[in-house]
């Protein structure tokens, strides 16, 4: 595997930095190539402005920035900064992404949203269209034939992180990562490894969550992903809506959008 490593932990001491040094090792040891972005190591600028796209070419309006558009003409003629055009040289290289972080607030550190912010812009992680013109996003487009995997640490139980948990299942949470934004750019999403009770671990609770992070990135490029729905593969309709014979018309809800001929991957798996 040609690896990216995404990490979002201010504490290099952390058990999110052992975790990360500890998984980068395995893999190398291994014989995979990997590269990394820390990104408090990297004081990463998670900010969109509008110096990202140098937009404006002599005699056009700048007076008012409209995001996409401008990303998507920036990555046409090379001029968006430089350090968003190093991360998509690393993601370019890539066929793995792995994105750690500790679930603050239930979602991603503020870090780690800005780089996917300024990082997963138009014309590079989404905006491509077939010969149709239709788009392709969710399970197609420019980052398709990439995988990737989420490793999150949380203090909570296990189980409070469940189907019936206070917390709400992991997987419900992480959607907006997984499906939204991973997914959505074309990339597939193995079950996402949970580091449960990181508030009050000791050492053989480490040493069993350190055992699974090996075993799961060693399996990982056989691991089969998240049985996500193609946008384009039939299962909804013209406004994208889910077609009434693939779930009962009282089914709502995130559940949905997974392929129930899928079954070794429901959408509370943890």
């Amino acid at each position: 595997m040609q690896v990216l490593w995404l990490t979002a932990h201010p504490g290099p001491r952390s058990l999110n930095g052992s975790l990360y040094r500890e998984g980068v090792r395995f893999l190398e040891e291994r014989g995979h190539a990997v590269r990394t972005s820390d990104l408090y190591a990297m004081d990463w600028n998670p900010v969109v402005t509008a110096q990202d796209f140098s937009r404006a070419a002599p005699g056009e309006n700048d007076d008012r920035l409209v995001v996409g558009s401008a990303a998507e003409e920036a990555v046409r003629r090379g001029t968006l900064a430089p350090d968003i055009t190093a991360e998509h040289d690393k993601l370019a290289w890539a066929d793995t992404l792995i994105v750690q972080f500790p679930l603050w607030w239930y979602g991603m550190p503020a870090i780690l949203k800005g780089w996917f912010d300024r990082v997963f812009v138009r014309g590079f992680a989404f905006g491509i269209h077939d010969s149709q013109g239709r788009q392709l996003r969710y399970g197609e487009g420019a980052l398709a034939g990439k995988r990737a995997m989420v490793v999150v640490s949380a203090g909570a139980r296990e189980a409070s992180l469940g189907e019936r948990g206070i917390n709400g299942s992991l997987n419900d949470l992480l959607f907006p990562l997984q499906h939204g934004t991973l997914w959505y750019a074309g990339i597939d999403v193995v079950p996402p490894l949970l580091i449960h009770g990181a508030d009050r671990m000791d050492g053989a609770a480490y040493a069993t969550h350190t055992d699974s992070l090996r075993r799961r990135l060693e399996s990982l490029p056989h691991t089969r992903p998240l049985p996500f729905r193609r946008q384009n593969g039939g299962d909804y309709d013209e406004n994208l809506i889910l077609r009434a014979e693939l779930a009962p018309a009282t089914a709502t809800g995130l559940a949905v959008h997974y392929r129930t001929e899928a079954p070794d991957f429901p959408p509370g798996a943890t």
